[in-house]
């Protein structure tokens, strides 16, 4: 489909393009640029890991990269401070940053407006919309970006982005906003709490596109822990972070009893990744546990393939952060990999407790202990689990309905449009 000759292009603000841990980003993007959507990708950070999925490669949207430290483009800042100097909003945009700094004393402010500056100076004339995932700091450069031109903007909020933002920036983000989209019943609920407006934000879940996923193996060995030689793969992905809660798992895993035989391997960079490592060798399981770091995809379904068991044992983090429905979850569906978890976020949207996998409490590393010793030893279980999962995914959770959503909103904006943008 090509795009309509009024269309106006949709600029798209990410924090950082491409990552690794962001494919339900590019899954949207690749989707809705296939469906003659005009767009182009700003981010605010550039990318920090070697391996690209697949469908980043694929996506043709033009991408900008804004200064990630305003000291490191000195002179491209200031052009855009001295532009952003002479515009009629100018004024009204000071007064609206000047008020979050008040709240919110830190570097990270003053950033995010010095990137603000760039970006409205540097958006070309045919940009008619922002569109922003992330309602912290994206949304933040986006907010001024978009007072200081005039153009309209809209969001998709996630999990850290909700649960970490203070609600006073949450309430003044979700005034301006045009609308917002966000991939959990929960953090729906509670962004239209803050909202003035009824039903100004709605569930969009992202969904799975199973076309971008080989078939699921036809059959699983059926393993139970019982030969040394071939032990029950249990398996987990996502960032080593406090939310995943690997540190549990790892704790869950030195508790098995002795006459389990089973091996575990972790993907995904993170910070906390050494500290995990060292949990792993103090508890007498390092020969055991692979961490494999950060893979590309094509990587990931084959270990997903290869494993009866995928764990992810998500919580709240000490920071309020905490996880939305992560994709992996899916993706571990997608392959008919029996699934245990937490009962948590919005994991349980997607999960039907003893259904589709099994759910335990989060933090709660006994019950996680106990639960994988259980389904380690029940092949059976899993198959049925697995096969749950993967039929859920494919009736409920595909991706067409969520871009199905978007695209009309998105043309809405881009062949009509709320609003033109203030003129330079």
């Amino acid at each position: 489909m090509l795009p309509s000759p009024a269309a106006r292009r949709i600029a798209v603000v990410v924090k950082g393009y491409p990552r690794l841990s962001e494919t339900f980003i590019a899954q949207e993007i690749l989707a809705l640029e296939g469906r003659g959507l005009p767009l182009e990708i700003w981010s605010l950070r550039h990318p920090t890991e070697r391996a690209v999925h697949p469908m980043n490669r694929q996506i043709k949207a033009p991408v900008t990269y804004l200064p990630e430290y305003l000291y490191e483009e000195p002179v491209r800042v200031l052009r855009g401070a001295l532009w952003s100097l002479r515009r009629k909003a100018f004024g009204s945009l000071m007064k609206t940053f000047w008020r979050d700094l008040k709240r919110d004393f830190t570097a990270n402010r003053v950033r995010r407006l010095g990137q603000a500056f760039v970006m409205a100076r540097e958006l070309t004339a045919d940009v008619g919309h922002l569109h922003v995932h992330y309602l912290h700091t994206p949304a933040s450069v986006v907010r001024y970006a978009a007072l200081l031109t005039g153009r309209s903007w809209t969001f998709s909020a996630h999990a850290k982005d909700i649960w970490t933002t203070p609600d006073w920036e949450k309430r003044e983000k979700l005034s301006e906003a045009l609308w917002g989209v966000t991939c959990t019943a929960q953090g729906a609920e509670h962004l239209q709490s803050l909202s003035p407006l009824t039903g100004h934000v709605s569930l969009v879940y992202h969904g799975l596109d199973l076309s971008r996923f080989p078939a699921p193996p036809e059959a699983r060995p059926m393993r139970d822990g019982s030969d040394p030689a071939d032990p029950v793969r249990i398996v987990s992905v996502g960032r080593a972070v406090s939310k995943k809660g690997f540190d549990d798992l790892i704790q869950a895993l030195a508790a098995l009893p002795q006459d389990l035989n089973w091996r575990f391997a972790h993907v995904g960079g993170g910070e906390l990744l050494n500290s995990l490592k060292a949990k792993a060798q103090q508890n007498g399981i390092a020969d055991k546990v692979a961490f494999l770091g950060s893979k590309a995809q094509p990587d990931v379904i084959a270990l997903l393939q290869q494993a009866d068991l995928f764990v992810l044992p998500s919580k709240k983090a000490a920071s309020g952060d905490r996880d939305g429905l992560p994709n992996v979850i899916m993706e571990a569906a997608s392959q008919k990999l029996a699934i245990l978890a937490t009962d948590f976020a919005g994991i349980p949207e997607f999960i039907r407790d003893g259904t589709d996998g099994q759910l335990v409490p989060p933090g709660d590393w006994e019950a996680l202990s106990n639960a994988v010793n259980l389904l380690a030893r029940e092949p059976e279980r899993r198959q049925a689990l697995g096969a749950s999962a993967y039929e859920r995914l494919r009736r409920d959770f595909s991706m067409d309905g969520g871009i199905d959503d978007l695209e009309g909103r998105f043309r809405a904006l881009t062949e009509t449009g709320p609003r033109n943008p203030v003129a330079a």
